[in-house]
């Protein structure tokens, strides 16, 4: 697993993104509220520059005039077609309730969890999942391991 410092922690303050090239992959770094984050910079489903799109929070309704947002729990939205992915894990989600065409039932089988907040929130894992990368401080530096690659 290569290791790779991208920049000092006070050169990536709370709210902001680097875009790097680490052994060959385009990569954005983020900093949110002092939690670090990477993934790559290839939206897997049309392959657009996802990290260059919006950092959202989740918002949740129970109906018309009632919306709750969750700022806690972050998504990158894809700048082109806007599906959304979770910083922390990269996995895709849509609610099945606004989605624009005839919902069907579906069910989810044994072996398929997903996270408990998820299940609370009422939403299903996407098809798609970003990859996502280790992301570390050390001695000041914000460092981000690529598995795969030498140094």
């Amino acid at each position: 697993m290569a290791r790779f410092p991208v920049a000092r922690v006070d050169e990536l303050l709370p709210g902001s993104r680097r875009i790097v090239t680490l052994a060959g992959r385009s990569i954005g770094v983020f900093n949110v509220d002092g939690s670090f984050f990477a993934l790559r910079n290839r939206c897997p489903h049309q392959g657009a520059s996802l990290c260059e799109g919006p950092v959202l929070g989740f918002l949740e309704s129970d109906g018309p005039g009632s919306i709750v947002h969750h700022d806690e729990h972050k998504l990158l939205q894809c700048p082109w077609h806007g599906w959304e992915f979770d910083l922390a894990t990269g996995q895709s989600y849509f609610d099945p309730l606004r989605t624009r065409v005839r919902p069907y039932l579906v069910t989810v089988e044994p072996g398929s969890e997903v996270a408990a907040w998820t299940r609370e929130h009422g939403l299903e894992p996407g098809p798609y999942v970003a990859e996502v990368f280790s992301v570390s401080v050390e001695h000041d530096y914000v460092v981000v391991e690529v598995p795969g690659s030498a140094a």
